[in-house]
């Protein structure tokens, strides 16, 4: 699977390190299994392992590879599920990792934190543009670096003062504190970065998301990155096992694409589509900003009698009358800690319990306004999944960013943040002038961008990111975003709302001890004490 690449910096580094050995008669088996009256069939059942004769084996073989023809044509994919790889990738973008690796529900990784890792130079991902356009990407790349550590460095002294204010006592011994309050500034600091910072991963797929990624490797927003990391991974699996070729489909054009052809003004099943001007832009921006007003997060819509639906599913569960159970006392028996002790677990619970699958029914959308850095921590919640945007959309004249609340603080820094925002959208549209397509200008945009989406969850999947993301250990702009949804699924269903609580919260009503899971992480504040409308921090 030789490809070209159009980067100038390092090929991205993919490894297989682990995967099972033989994918293809793993998945066959799990197939053959659903009609066997013999128990379970086994891989090498498949694979003609036990068959001396080698004209039989390769029959074995033969049918083997065309039923898993059969299977994957007719669309029956969960034998594919059984099969996994965990691949190690580094060198890759983090507009890449947003844009694909996360932007779905079947994968699981472990990414390094721009929180806590401080990010160095050269760990960019440069395009091969030639001319006048390599400079001003290059140098654009340059500008954000050290804009980034000069950030770092203007906010050390307010992150200090805000870090001791609610640590009072480590205010005494501030040499020992300093590595916190460092990571404190570079936190807020990484969002002048742009989206071509590289990052390292251990990611970890079933052979049918695997698939997935080969098919539609060619999409937007990043079509020459991904198709080299998916290829790369592809040629992994095939060499673990050449018999994994036998379902393999061509990747699907990137011109095949709808988003493709509407932003290339081709037909979209009906009349030419129109892709959006710079006044669209603006417009549409307008109009989900009046929606939005002055929050992160607000709600747009919500299922009707979202409480009633709640008590009478768990009355189902217990088998009860309404006579028995009225809706208070119901709603509390799967929400209230106090009732429910399961919810004060660290392992969520909630999927195999009975009485909390009630809360599959409930559910709730989020019209949101997230930085691309925030929202790479939204997303991985992915069972709360959200229409994010097209990169294409966001290619805009003007700068559209968003501000963390530490940088609002210190006057210095805020000068130096706009001056940084500007420029990386100066740069985007001289690359723009001069002919240098949208798929790699874009890798300019910062982690600041502004994006506007919708985000749908059904409550059980919402009670537990809230639980997660309530904690003042999250990361800020993502609590903020997860309180303006608590308070406002409080005010439409405040007898759900009242029970969307951070850990502490929940544990202390629950009686699990200690009341923070943190350990020495503890965020500082005694949250419990509080009612959720009262809560307030910067960083």
């Amino acid at each position: 699977m030789k490809q070209d690449r159009p980067f100038r910096s390092a090929a991205p580094r993919v490894e297989l390190i682990s995967g099972f050995s033989s994918p293809l008669d793993t998945a066959v088996a799990a197939a053959r299994t659903c009609t066997s009256s013999r128990g379970v069939v086994l891989p090498g059942d498949v694979a003609g392992d036990g068959i001396a004769d080698p004209a039989g084996c390769a029959e074995a073989q033969r049918r083997r590879n065309a039923l898993a023809r059969d299977l994957y044509k007719a669309g029956h994919h969960t034998t594919f599920q059984h099969v996994h790889f965990q691949f190690a990738l580094a060198g890759v973008s983090r507009h890449f990792i947003w844009g694909f690796l996360h932007s779905h529900p079947y994968y699981n990784s472990e990414q390094v934190s721009q929180r806590y890792v401080e990010v160095r130079p050269g760990a960019f991902l440069i395009p091969d543009l030639a001319g006048p356009a390599q400079g001003i990407y290059e140098a654009s790349v340059e500008r954000a670096m050290k804009g980034y550590g000069r950030l770092a460095t203007l906010l050390h002294g307010p992150a200090s003062s805000h870090y001791f204010k609610r640590f009072p006592a480590r205010s005494r011994r501030p040499a020992t504190w300093e590595k916190e309050v460092r990571r404190r500034a570079q936190e807020v600091a990484r969002y002048v970065l742009p989206v071509a910072t590289l990052s390292h991963l251990c990611h970890t797929i079933s052979a049918v998301t695997l698939l997935r990624y080969w098919r539609l490797c060619e999409s937007m927003d990043t079509p020459a990155e991904q198709r080299l990391v998916v290829g790369s991974m592809m040629e992994q699996v095939l060499n673990l096992d050449p018999a994994f070729s036998e379902i393999l489909e061509d990747p699907l054009p990137l011109e095949e694409t709808p988003e493709h052809r509407f932003f290339s003004a081709g037909p979209l099943g009906g009349p030419e589509a129109t892709p959006g001007t710079e006044v669209d832009r603006h417009r549409f921006r307008a109009e989900f900003d009046s929606l939005l007003g002055d929050k992160p997060s607000a709600l747009a819509g919500a299922k009707a009698g979202n409480e009633t639906l709640l008590a009478q599913s768990a009355r189902e569960v217990l088998g009860l009358p309404a006579s028995r159970l009225s809706d208070s006392d119901a709603i509390d028996l799967v929400l209230d800690p106090s009732r429910n002790r399961l919810l004060g677990e660290t392992l969520n619970l909630t999927t195999l319990s009975k009485l909390t699958r009630a809360l599959f029914h409930p559910s709730y959308t989020f019209r949101k306004r997230l930085s691309h850095t925030a929202d790479s921590q939204d997303q991985r919640h992915r069972t709360t999944p959200a229409s994010r945007p097209c990169r294409s959309a966001y290619l805009s004249d003007d700068p559209d960013y968003i501000v963390p609340e530490l940088i609002r603080h210190e006057r210095a820094a805020m000068e130096e943040y706009r001056s940084l925002m500007e420029d990386a959208w100066e740069s985007i549209g001289k690359l723009r002038r001069l002919g240098v397509p949208d798929e790699m200008a874009a890798y300019l945009l910062p982690n600041a961008l502004a994006l506007r989406f919708m985000e749908s969850a059904d409550l059980l999947s919402l009670r537990h990111k809230m639980a997660m993301r309530l904690c003042f250990n999250a990361q800020e702009e993502i609590w903020r975003a997860s309180l303006a949804e608590a308070l406002a699924v409080r005010e439409v269903d405040p007898r759900i709302g009242r029970h969307l609580l951070p850990p502490c919260g929940l544990r202390i009503r629950a009686g699990t001890r200690p009341w923070c899971p943190e350990g020495r992480r503890y965020c500082g504040v005694p949250v419990w004490q509080y009612d959720t409308a009262q809560f307030e921090r910067v960083i």
